[in-house]
């Protein structure tokens, strides 16, 4: 079945009015996409332009000729089932959706394609008209941004792993020069210097290991930093537990990194000052998220609490200080509790 037009004269009676099928036919013929009229039993019954062209095939090869034809080899045996299945329910719908379609050339050659259905009824006689589209530029150009993603997802990872290992010998450093310093609170403050600077370092390792290379599980985080400050001041876990009560909450790195150094701070001041003499108790860290996206950690202990004269934000100690500082730092309020339990409650939104 052919769509060319007709020549003829310019005399109004030389362009009768068309038919509902003879429009029907110019459109399918000039459409932009490969339209195939498909029979009950599976035969190509019209064919237009676009079809010629997509597949490389004459439009006489493709008349009275199964459907199957265009289908590759792989697919060919399992497709009349499909079709089978597809005439029993017929509705406007696209073909295998979620799925890789397929199509072959007359040339052997296999490229994808997208297919929409549409069922056409005519009293007993049933069709099928698909609507082919070659997505092979597409497609080249999602791999090609999947290349390029997965290119500079590997090159930020790289960029958090030697982060991570220059701070580490940073920490290392500080770590051997303690060694050799007399002054105790010299020798604190280099331990505490030791303690923010692998806070930092655990982040980017967070983040080297994590699939989701630009967030941070801050519940595991917070693990990991309790582990290893409980190692750092030798506690005796039996004289002290730390309690966790950690809910799901993903930081991007510009939140992650200070939210570490403010648990870092908040633990490491319970676990020195909290429980002197051989006192005991316990530390309990837990972190909320509501559905607004605002997030909620809390420290407390039940120490012997704050020096008598302590006032929220006009405190000289430099731990303190860099918790107002770091809270103001991701857009959020610092609580200080200092009734019954000592608490630290610090409130911020995410991406703020």
């Amino acid at each position: 079945m052919s769509f060319g037009e007709t020549g003829g004269h310019t005399t109004e009676n030389a362009f009768p009015a068309k038919s509902p099928d003879q429009r029907f036919e110019r459109v399918v013929e000039y459409a932009p996409n490969a339209m195939i009229l498909i029979s009950a039993d599976g035969t190509m019954e019209m064919v237009n332009a676009q079809t010629e062209i997509i597949f490389g095939y004459a439009r006489d090869e493709l008349l009275g000729q199964p459907i199957e034809m265009l289908v590759p080899e792989r697919f060919r045996t399992g497709h009349p089932r499909l079709r089978r299945s597809y005439s029993e329910q017929p509705n406007p719908r696209p073909m295998g959706a979620g799925r890789d379609l397929y199509a072959l050339r007359k040339d052997g050659s296999e490229f994808p394609v997208e297919i929409g259905l549409n069922p056409i009824s005519d009293g007993e006689k049933h069709q099928i008209l698909a609507a082919i589209s070659d997505i092979s530029e597409r497609k080249h150009r999602e791999e090609q941004i999947a290349r390029s993603l997965r290119e500079k997802e590997t090159l930020l990872s790289e960029v958090h792993h030697r982060v991570k290992n220059n701070l580490q010998i940073i920490h290392s450093l500080l770590d051997m020069q303690t060694s050799s310093v007399i002054d105790i609170q010299a020798r604190e403050a280099l331990i505490d210097s030791c303690n923010r600077v692998r806070s930092m370092a655990q982040i980017h390792q967070s983040l080297y290991q994590s699939e989701d290379i630009a967030k941070v599980n801050f519940a595991d985080f917070c693990e990991s930093l309790i582990s290893s400050l409980l190692a750092t001041f030798n506690v005796d876990i039996s004289r002290v537990q730390v309690k966790s009560d950690l809910a799901h909450v993903e930081l991007a790195i510009d939140q992650a990194v200070p939210c570490g150094l403010i648990a870092n701070e908040l633990i490491t001041n319970a676990l020195k000052h909290g429980f002197p003499d051989r006192a005991q108790g316990q530390i309990r860290v837990s972190t909320q998220k509501n559905d607004e996206g605002v997030v909620t950690l809390r420290v407390s202990d039940n120490g012997c609490g704050m020096p008598d004269g302590f006032t929220p934000g006009k405190s000289e100690g430099l731990g303190l200080q860099l918790i107002e500082l770091l809270t103001d730092q991701i857009g959020g309020t610092l609580e200080v509790v200092t009734a019954g339990e000592t608490t630290f409650i610090i409130t911020f939104r995410i991406g703020t």
